[in-house]
């Protein structure tokens, strides 16, 4: 009886421990952190990783890559990375040619913690707030 007392117990505090993080407000990981979620941290870390890996492989090939396989093992780029299933995210790249690529992560629901990210191979970051980022998109800014 004990048994049971403690592990239902155990289990409502983990579910208010829980609950209590969710509320809990974003912390910046680092000076001019943009993101105001962890779900948009690790969104825009995967894009910074993707185009570092861009980077490397076109300083080795003297082109980018056309696909998200072709970067496995770039640098920082893993073979897990190359799904497009990112969580909360959803990773759409597209290389039409070796000159030019983009990478657009659309959240599968929009809210104030999960905005669209959009990046094309000049690395300049853009965003919005409720649908799918494009090259026309606002860059993104730190907040204030």
């Amino acid at each position: 009886m004990v048994g049971k007392r403690f592990t239902v117990g155990f289990v409502a505090f983990l579910v208010l421990t829980q609950a209590a993080l969710g509320q809990m407000a974003y912390k910046p990981r680092f000076k001019g952190d943009p993101a105001r979620s962890i779900a948009e941290a690790s969104a825009l870390g995967y894009m910074r990783t993707v185009i570092d890996a861009q980077k490397a492989f076109k300083k080795k090939h003297t082109k980018y890559a056309t696909s998200l396989p072709a970067l496995i093992n770039t640098g920082s780029f893993t073979r897990r990375m190359a799904k497009t299933d990112r969580g909360d995210y959803t990773v759409t790249f597209k290389a039409p040619s070796t000159t030019h690529y983009s990478i657009q992560l659309t959240p599968k629901t929009f809210d104030a913690e999960h905005r669209a990210f959009y990046v094309e191979e000049n690395g300049v970051i853009k965003t919005e707030a409720d649908k799918p980022a494009t090259a026309e998109s606002p860059i993104l800014r730190p907040e204030a």
